[in-house]
């Protein structure tokens, strides 16, 4: 448990050094640091929990692989894995050439059933409309809007100019807000 305690404390770079040199103690710490934002990356741009699970373990999976290719000098280290998952689940989507089903919601137990279906409906309907996107714009609607992550984190996290996120990303809203129009004028 000591050790544990002591690895939380180490910097990214840290726990690498010690996960290159085979210590398994600063892997998982890395691992339990980044794992839920892997996750929730992936779920948001895949919509489909199983796929987020096999792209963060394949994510780990390439960290313990490979764990070189990090370079600190282009980025941060979470920002390093968040582009391995994209990369992982772009090349999902090419391997399915399918998209996902929206999320399942819960309703709430104490809202009225009318209310509760309608909500529901509404969740399913942005959910599908997010994932409708092309990944590029999803991506960013993902970070910025899901993630409630700011526009020069998402650049330095997708690799790009902080114009190019406020674009996409406007563009992204614009194109959100077209199709739940349509939707909603489809379900009058």
């Amino acid at each position: 448990m000591k050790k544990r305690a002591a690895t939380e404390e180490l910097t990214d770079d840290e726990l690498l050094r010690m996960s290159k040199g085979g210590d398994e103690e600063g892997f998982l710490a890395l691992y339990r640091r980044h794992q839920g934002a892997i996750f929730r990356f992936a779920l948001h741009m895949s919509g489909q929990r199983e796929i987020a699970e096999e792209v963060t373990q394949e994510v780990f999976m390439t960290l313990l692989a490979e764990p070189r290719k990090y370079i600190a000098e282009r980025g941060g280290f979470e920002a390093y894995l968040i582009g391995v998952a994209r990369n992982k689940v772009r090349r999902q989507f090419r391997q399915s050439r399918e998209m996902a089903t929206p999320i399942r919601t819960h309703p709430e137990v104490h809202a009225g059933l009318l209310e509760t279906l309608a909500r529901e409906q509404e969740n399913k309907a942005l959910q599908a409309a997010i994932l409708s996107l092309p990944p590029n714009y999803r991506e960013v609607v993902v970070l910025c809007d899901l993630e409630n992550m700011e526009y020069a984190e998402a650049a330095q996290k997708l690799g790009c100019a902080l114009g190019t996120v406020r674009s996409r990303l406007h563009r992204a809203r614009a194109i959100l807000g077209a199709k739940l129009r349509k939707s909603e004028r489809c379900t009058a």
